[in-house]
Protein backbone atom coordinates (compact mmCIF):
# COMPACT_ATOMS: atom_id res chain seq x y z
CA UNK A 1 0.00 0.00 0.00
CA UNK A 2 1.32 3.40 -0.77
CA UNK A 3 0.36 6.99 1.18
CA UNK A 4 -0.82 9.13 -0.15
CA UNK A 5 1.73 10.97 -2.53
CA UNK A 6 1.12 14.84 -0.94
CA UNK A 7 1.34 13.69 2.47
CA UNK A 8 3.57 15.67 4.81
CA UNK A 9 6.54 14.29 5.41
CA UNK A 10 6.92 13.17 9.29
CA UNK A 11 9.86 14.78 10.68
CA UNK A 12 11.96 12.71 13.42
CA UNK A 13 13.14 14.29 16.62
CA UNK A 14 16.85 12.66 17.70
CA UNK A 15 20.39 13.46 19.06
CA UNK A 16 23.59 14.43 16.63
CA UNK A 17 27.10 14.38 18.14
CA UNK A 18 29.39 16.35 16.48
CA UNK A 19 33.37 17.47 16.86
CA UNK A 20 33.43 21.00 18.12
CA UNK A 21 36.08 21.74 16.24
CA UNK A 22 35.47 20.94 12.83
CA UNK A 23 31.55 20.40 12.91
CA UNK A 24 31.78 16.78 10.90
CA UNK A 25 28.84 14.33 12.23
CA UNK A 26 30.26 11.48 14.69
CA UNK A 27 26.74 9.89 15.14
CA UNK A 28 23.24 10.65 14.36
CA UNK A 29 20.41 9.25 16.21
CA UNK A 30 17.20 9.70 15.35
CA UNK A 31 14.40 8.58 17.55
CA UNK A 32 11.96 5.28 16.22
CA UNK A 33 9.00 6.97 17.32
CA UNK A 34 8.05 10.93 18.38
CA UNK A 35 7.55 11.33 21.69
CA UNK A 36 4.32 12.21 22.46
CA UNK A 37 4.92 15.39 25.05
CA UNK A 38 8.01 17.24 25.78
CA UNK A 39 8.27 18.58 29.09
CA UNK A 40 10.70 22.00 29.27
CA UNK A 41 11.16 24.45 32.09
CA UNK A 42 13.03 27.76 32.20
CA UNK A 43 14.45 28.70 35.49
CA UNK A 44 15.05 32.50 34.79
CA UNK A 45 18.89 34.42 35.95
CA UNK A 46 17.99 37.80 37.62
CA UNK A 47 20.02 39.45 40.12
CA UNK A 48 17.11 39.10 42.73
CA UNK A 49 18.47 38.85 46.22
CA UNK A 50 21.50 39.19 45.09
CA UNK A 51 21.48 42.92 44.06
CA UNK A 52 19.64 45.93 45.15
CA UNK A 53 16.61 47.56 44.18
CA UNK A 54 18.73 48.91 41.09
CA UNK A 55 19.10 45.13 39.86
CA UNK A 56 15.78 43.88 40.21
CA UNK A 57 15.08 44.20 37.07
CA UNK A 58 18.26 42.46 35.73
CA UNK A 59 19.61 39.40 33.82
CA UNK A 60 23.01 37.70 34.68
CA UNK A 61 21.86 35.44 31.08
CA UNK A 62 20.34 32.97 29.88
CA UNK A 63 17.82 30.97 31.58
CA UNK A 64 18.47 27.78 32.77
CA UNK A 65 16.44 25.62 30.22
CA UNK A 66 16.20 21.44 30.57
CA UNK A 67 13.94 19.44 28.17
CA UNK A 68 12.58 15.88 29.43
CA UNK A 69 11.40 13.12 27.08
CA UNK A 70 10.27 9.48 26.68
CA UNK A 71 10.99 7.51 24.07
CA UNK A 72 10.03 3.78 22.46
CA UNK A 73 11.88 1.51 20.89
CA UNK A 74 10.59 -1.15 19.33
CA UNK A 75 11.97 -4.27 17.23
CA UNK A 76 8.28 -5.54 16.57
CA UNK A 77 8.64 -4.12 12.65
CA UNK A 78 11.83 -4.97 11.38
CA UNK A 79 11.66 -8.23 13.00
CA UNK A 80 8.58 -9.29 10.89
CA UNK A 81 11.57 -9.34 7.98
CA UNK A 82 14.37 -10.89 9.69
CA UNK A 83 16.14 -11.37 6.64
CA UNK A 84 16.54 -7.76 5.87
CA UNK A 85 17.36 -6.96 9.46
CA UNK A 86 20.32 -9.04 11.08
CA UNK A 87 21.38 -6.68 13.76
CA UNK A 88 17.90 -6.52 14.71
CA UNK A 89 17.15 -10.34 14.45
CA UNK A 90 20.95 -11.21 16.63
CA UNK A 91 20.88 -8.24 18.94
CA UNK A 92 17.27 -6.59 19.11
CA UNK A 93 17.32 -3.10 19.99
CA UNK A 94 20.61 -3.15 21.93
CA UNK A 95 22.65 -1.48 19.17
CA UNK A 96 20.20 1.42 19.14
CA UNK A 97 20.14 1.80 22.96
CA UNK A 98 24.13 1.32 23.19
CA UNK A 99 24.39 4.41 20.60
CA UNK A 100 22.15 6.46 23.41
CA UNK A 101 24.18 4.98 26.50
CA UNK A 102 27.87 5.51 24.92
CA UNK A 103 26.83 9.24 24.95
CA UNK A 104 27.26 9.43 28.45
CA UNK A 105 30.52 6.95 28.22
CA UNK A 106 34.27 8.03 27.65
CA UNK A 107 35.97 6.48 25.21
CA UNK A 108 37.42 3.58 26.07
CA UNK A 109 40.58 3.71 24.41
CA UNK A 110 40.54 7.07 26.11
CA UNK A 111 40.10 5.26 29.52
CA UNK A 112 43.13 2.81 29.02
CA UNK A 113 45.43 5.81 27.52
CA UNK A 114 44.52 7.66 30.97
CA UNK A 115 45.71 4.07 32.78
CA UNK A 116 48.78 4.14 31.38
CA UNK A 117 49.55 7.81 31.88
CA UNK A 118 48.79 7.21 35.53
CA UNK A 119 50.57 4.02 36.05
CA UNK A 120 53.76 6.12 34.37
CA UNK A 121 53.92 8.95 37.38
CA UNK A 122 51.53 11.37 34.95
CA UNK A 123 51.38 14.35 37.39
CA UNK A 124 48.28 15.68 35.39
CA UNK A 125 45.62 13.78 33.41
CA UNK A 126 43.02 15.38 31.08
CA UNK A 127 39.54 14.42 31.69
CA UNK A 128 38.01 12.79 28.41
CA UNK A 129 36.42 15.65 26.48
CA UNK A 130 32.85 14.56 24.65
CA UNK A 131 31.52 15.03 21.77
CA UNK A 132 29.30 17.77 21.19
CA UNK A 133 25.58 16.48 21.43
CA UNK A 134 22.66 18.35 20.08
CA UNK A 135 19.31 17.61 20.32
CA UNK A 136 17.14 18.28 17.41
CA UNK A 137 13.49 19.13 17.56
CA UNK A 138 12.65 20.67 14.26
CA UNK A 139 14.52 23.56 12.24
CA UNK A 140 13.44 25.59 15.02
CA UNK A 141 15.14 23.68 18.10
CA UNK A 142 18.64 22.73 17.29
CA UNK A 143 20.19 23.22 20.85
CA UNK A 144 23.60 21.95 22.28
CA UNK A 145 22.81 19.65 25.49
CA UNK A 146 24.25 18.22 28.52
CA UNK A 147 22.38 14.62 29.31
CA UNK A 148 21.79 14.96 32.73
CA UNK A 149 19.20 12.52 33.80
CA UNK A 150 18.97 8.95 31.92
CA UNK A 151 16.88 5.82 32.63
CA UNK A 152 15.76 2.40 30.54
CA UNK A 153 13.13 0.14 31.08
CA UNK A 154 13.36 -3.14 28.94
CA UNK A 155 9.97 -4.29 28.73
CA UNK A 156 10.04 -7.47 26.15
CA UNK A 157 13.12 -10.19 25.55
CA UNK A 158 14.24 -12.80 22.47
CA UNK A 159 14.78 -16.01 23.41
CA UNK A 160 18.47 -15.46 23.60
CA UNK A 161 16.95 -12.32 26.19
CA UNK A 162 18.04 -9.42 23.96
CA UNK A 163 16.05 -6.36 24.72
CA UNK A 164 13.04 -5.97 21.74
CA UNK A 165 11.26 -3.35 23.33
CA UNK A 166 12.38 -0.42 25.32
CA UNK A 167 11.40 2.85 26.74
CA UNK A 168 14.23 4.97 27.61
CA UNK A 169 13.65 8.61 29.40
CA UNK A 170 15.92 11.10 28.84
CA UNK A 171 16.56 14.58 30.93
CA UNK A 172 18.85 17.15 29.05
CA UNK A 173 19.98 21.02 30.36
CA UNK A 174 20.33 23.14 27.09
CA UNK A 175 24.13 24.35 27.10
CA UNK A 176 24.15 28.50 26.91
CA UNK A 177 26.75 30.92 26.03
CA UNK A 178 27.12 31.03 29.96
CA UNK A 179 28.64 27.25 29.61
CA UNK A 180 30.38 27.21 26.00
CA UNK A 181 31.16 30.66 25.52
CA UNK A 182 30.83 32.92 22.56
CA UNK A 183 33.25 31.10 20.46
CA UNK A 184 32.73 27.36 20.65
CA UNK A 185 30.76 25.83 18.34
CA UNK A 186 28.24 25.14 20.29
CA UNK A 187 27.97 28.82 21.79
CA UNK A 188 27.20 29.72 17.72
CA UNK A 189 24.59 27.33 17.56
CA UNK A 190 23.20 28.22 20.89
CA UNK A 191 22.75 31.38 19.89
CA UNK A 192 21.09 31.06 16.64
CA UNK A 193 18.54 29.15 18.42
CA UNK A 194 18.44 32.56 20.73
CA UNK A 195 17.94 34.24 18.03
CA UNK A 196 14.69 32.43 16.60
CA UNK A 197 13.09 31.99 19.83
CA UNK A 198 12.93 36.17 19.45
CA UNK A 199 12.16 36.17 16.02
CA UNK A 200 8.50 33.62 16.88
CA UNK A 201 8.04 36.14 19.64
CA UNK A 202 7.66 38.87 17.29
CA UNK A 203 5.05 37.10 15.39
CA UNK A 204 3.06 37.09 18.46
CA UNK A 205 0.10 39.41 17.84
CA UNK A 206 -0.06 41.83 20.92
CA UNK A 207 -3.29 41.41 22.91
CA UNK A 208 -5.16 45.04 24.39
CA UNK A 209 -5.69 46.18 27.95
CA UNK A 210 -9.01 46.09 27.66
CA UNK A 211 -8.84 42.14 27.56
CA UNK A 212 -7.76 42.72 31.39
CA UNK A 213 -10.77 44.99 31.78
CA UNK A 214 -8.44 48.02 31.71
CA UNK A 215 -8.63 50.96 29.63
CA UNK A 216 -4.54 52.14 31.24
CA UNK A 217 -2.18 51.27 33.61
CA UNK A 218 -2.29 52.73 37.08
Amino acid sequence: MTTFPRSPRLLKGGIVLIDPETSSIKRLIALQYNPETLTRTLQGQSMGEDGGRSQALRLKGPPIETYKLDAEIDAADQLEFPEQNDPIRENGVAPQLAALETIVYPESGHLLANNRLAAAGALEIAPAEAPLTLFIWSNNRVLPVRLTDFSITEEAFDPHLNPIRARVSLGMRVLSVDDLGFDHKGGSIYMAYHRQKEQLAAKFSPGVLSTFGLGDLP
